[in-house]
């Protein structure tokens, strides 16, 4: 840490403020902003976790401009902050590509125009719908709608090369998102990808809520990680206001967060599987990913685990019986995981159709911003649960380095195993006493709260005040990583994209908001 500050300040980066154990901010002026970010991306070797802004005019005449970076090392999150009048701000983007849709967001949202991005479009008020008013100012009323013109896709001609128009409503219940495939007889030789369509105001319609309306409101913003959200969101919520959570709520946080990775991994497995017409494995992972879901419900009344996550702890107990059923179940999913791995490595037309497909490359990973699974299937180590290790104990980080579909699945089958030995773990070493503060009282205070969530790290930065959430910054690890996945693809013919999308399994929603 000391090392690092020195470097700052050689830099000519000084005013630094330490707000908790965890987090520092370095308050610079504009023109320090991006020598700022350079410094701590190269010292670092972080990409770009969170970019956000702040309306702050009503209390000191400006808006407030942050980019977040983690250090492994120091075990810190490190925030570059500005004040910024308005209406422009200098971008980062060319320089750290992470920042690129950071910075569209702020443009979208705010109104501040990142000078140097040569990325301009829109991510989620689409030019068709929406023609006006800046949904996350204070002073923010109503939208103007009405449209005012049709979104600029990239061109890809010449000799041969046509374009394969998908989405953005699909068969299925996924998500909607729009795929525009341009290619050369079946090899992909671009993607471009259209998210929004799911668009629903949540950071705006979290502000002004107290604590517990919005704790709620953070398992909706994404299903399948309901947990890991209002995890994320607790966490900052006891870090802004200091609110200690019992150290048996800190375990039953831990086991409830591994058997939420468990039912989607073998989901996932599964549903891989089926994308290439190998559908007896699949079955076996809906049989799998079902008596998980069912444990869920029996040890916690939710399938999805909803409705445990509180500031100060959690809802749920588990009694001794619940401990002895919840080891027996998993360790019957482990015995039927293990056979269902056997299957399909037995199968050399499966491993065919996985094995060098959709490849993405660790280079290529880290210069994206691809985190979570997806980037530790290419050799990016990250996981939040080693550098802030809190209830977990020797942690095997599971990571490969190929980065194709095989290397994606592995990650899944390896995880799967780790999670279990974690739970295992957790409920031998599980204390006495209470699972949640008698008395919490949330008042004034900002912090940032994060879980990694069985897709890669969530994120919630909150101010609050007075009892009341006046800014709510979200990241899901899917905001990152559709960018690589639209790498990946890059090569692979077109039946193969649907694999490839399944194996990084990004949210619809959790990148919307």
């Amino acid at each position: 840490m000391e090392k690092l500050l020195f470097e700052l300040t050689r830099l000519g980066i000084v005013p630094v403020r330490l707000t908790n154990e965890n987090e520092v901010y370095l308050e610079v002026s504009p023109a320090d902003f991006k020598p700022a970010c350079l410094a701590l991306h190269k010292l670092l070797r972080s990409t770009v976790m969170l970019m956000f802004a702040e309306d702050r005019r009503s209390s000191e005449g400006t808006f407030t401009i942050r980019a977040g970076f983690i250090g492994t090392k120091q075990r810190r999150w490190f925030f570059v902050e500005q004040k910024v009048p308005g209406p422009a701000f200098g971008s980062i983007a060319k320089e750290i590509y992470s920042a690129n849709l950071f910075e569209r967001e702020i443009k979208e949202m705010f109104g501040l125009e990142p000078e140097g991005n040569p990325d301009g479009r829109r991510l989620r008020l689409h030019d068709e719908v929406w023609s006006g008013g800046y949904p996350l100012r204070k002073d923010f009323e109503s939208a103007v709608s009405g449209p005012i013109g049709n979104y600029p896709f990239m061109p890809v001609e010449g000799e041969g090369v046509f374009e394969v128009p998908v989405g953005p409503v699909h068969a299925g219940i996924i998500g909607p998102g729009h795929f525009r495939f341009s290619v050369a007889g079946e090899p992909i030789i671009n993607l471009e990808s259209r998210f929004g369509f799911t668009h629903r105001g949540v950071e705006k319609m979290l502000e002004g809520r107290d604590a517990a309306s919005a704790a709620k409101l953070s398992e909706c913003v994404a299903g399948d990680a309901a947990f890991s959200h209002s995890l994320a969101y607790c966490r900052g919520v006891e870090r802004a206001c200091g609110i200690a959570v019992p150290t048996r709520g800190d375990y039953l946080r831990g086991i409830f967060l591994e058997l939420e990775r468990l039912y989607n991994h073998v989901a996932d497995v599964g549903t891989i599987a089926l994308d290439v017409g190998f559908s007896f494995p699949a079955a076996e992972a809906s049989v799998i990913k079902e008596n998980l879901q069912a444990l869920n419900a029996e040890l916690t009344g939710s399938r999805f685990l909803k409705h445990i996550n509180l500031p100060g702890g959690v809802s749920r107990d588990l009694d001794q019986a619940s401990v002895k059923n919840l080891l027996a179940q998993t360790a019957a999913a482990t015995r039927d995981f293990r056979r269902l791995r056997e299957i399909l490595y037995a199968s050399v037309s499966f491993l065919d159709r996985v094995e060098t497909t959709g490849a993405l490359s660790k280079k290529l990973a880290e210069d994206l911003g691809v985190i979570g699974l997806a980037g530790r299937a290419s050799g990016v180590k990250l996981d939040l649960r080693e550098v802030f290790p809190g209830v977990y104990d020797g942690l095997k980080v599971v990571f490969r380095e190929k980065g194709d579909v095989l290397a994606r699945l592995e990650v899944r089958l390896d995880e799967f195993e780790e999670s279990v030995r974690q739970i295992e773990r957790l409920a031998a070493r599980l204390p006495e006493g209470a699972i949640a503060g008698d008395e919490v009282t949330v008042g004034s205070g900002q912090a940032l709260g994060w879980a990694e969530s069985w897709r890669g790290p969530v994120l919630y930065w909150l101010r609050f005040t007075d009892g009341k959430l006046e800014r709510a910054k979200i990241v899901d690890p899917s905001f990152h990583n559709w960018t690589g996945l639209s790498a990946a693809v890059l090569d692979n013919i077109v039946p193969d994209f649907p694999v490839c999308n399944k194996s990084f399994n990004l949210s619809y929603a959790g990148n919307d908001l």
